[in-house]
């Protein structure tokens, strides 16, 4: 029996979400009623973070105890034979028995992606949200600079338990041009309820003439902003560093 690490990538478009939720169609749900066939029997494989429905991943990380007497390779294959289009296992490997995929973490990467044009493109809608008329580049800039730092959150998400601290640490915001709008990319120690996408949406708020002031002043004062998240279908979890290893997963990310 060995601990195995597992790196998954998924496209979140026709999942509830990450997390099991009796028999609805999560990625948990699938990707435990496969490791069944291959003689997994744990109640529930670990997992580094919940990602909501219709978000994307390409560096999720969780763990499984398996009597699997084949190489880490092989287990990628059979996994990946047995599970659906949209999900799959990029990776496995033998890990610590002690390692635990989230209370390791030292820091979580998504991403989100814009596409600007001014008619709807549907090869795009699905993985992307489309913003018209364009955004100011400088004033989105500005925006995204003002959240890198140690701050109460509370603004912008809400604690995973009730009472739980709403502090969280950004190491990393910036937007970077892409061919059809912006990526913008971000990295902190944890993530609140809804952190990223409520950020996205106040800094387009921002970079389309709202006041830019109320960002930091929000993360001051813990003032409520403006209602609004933004859509589920533009963010990717990229990656999740243990130890202060960084390896982003999403093969279209480093262009």
């Amino acid at each position: 029996m060995a601990l195995y690490k597992l790196i998954l990538a998924y496209d979140g478009t026709d999942f509830s979400g990450f997390q099991r939720q009796g028999k609805t169609r999560t990625v948990q749900l699938v990707v435990e009623t496969v490791l069944r066939e291959l003689g997994w029997q744990q109640p529930a494989m670990l997992f580094a973070g919940r990602t909501d429905a219709g978000v994307h991943a390409c560096g999720q990380v969780a763990t499984i105890s398996l009597d699997w007497q084949h190489s880490s390779a092989d287990l990628v294959n059979a996994l990946n034979a047995r599970l659906p289009d949209d999900v799959s296992v990029i990776e496995a490997n033998v890990a610590q028995a002690e390692f635990h995929p989230r209370y390791d973490a030292s820091s979580r990467t998504y991403h989100y992606h814009l596409y600007q044009l001014p008619v709807r493109q549907p090869l795009l809608e699905r993985y992307a949200w489309r913003i018209w008329p364009e955004l100011d580049p400088e004033r989105l800039d500005r925006a995204a600079s003002r959240f890198i730092g140690r701050h109460d959150f509370c603004a912008f998400g809400r604690a995973m338990k009730k009472g739980g601290s709403t502090t969280r640490e950004v190491y990393t915001s910036r937007w970077m041009k892409t061919p059809e709008g912006w990526r913008y990319e971000v990295e902190a120690n944890a993530f609140l309820y809804h952190m990223v996408r409520r950020m996205v949406f106040i800094q387009v708020q921002a970079a389309s003439g709202a006041d830019e002031s109320e960002i930091e002043t929000a993360l001051r004062e813990g003032r409520p902003l403006k209602p609004g998240l933004a859509p589920a279908q533009g963010l990717f979890l990229v990656n999740v560093s243990y130890a202060g290893l960084t390896r982003e997963r999403c093969e279209d990310e480093k262009n």
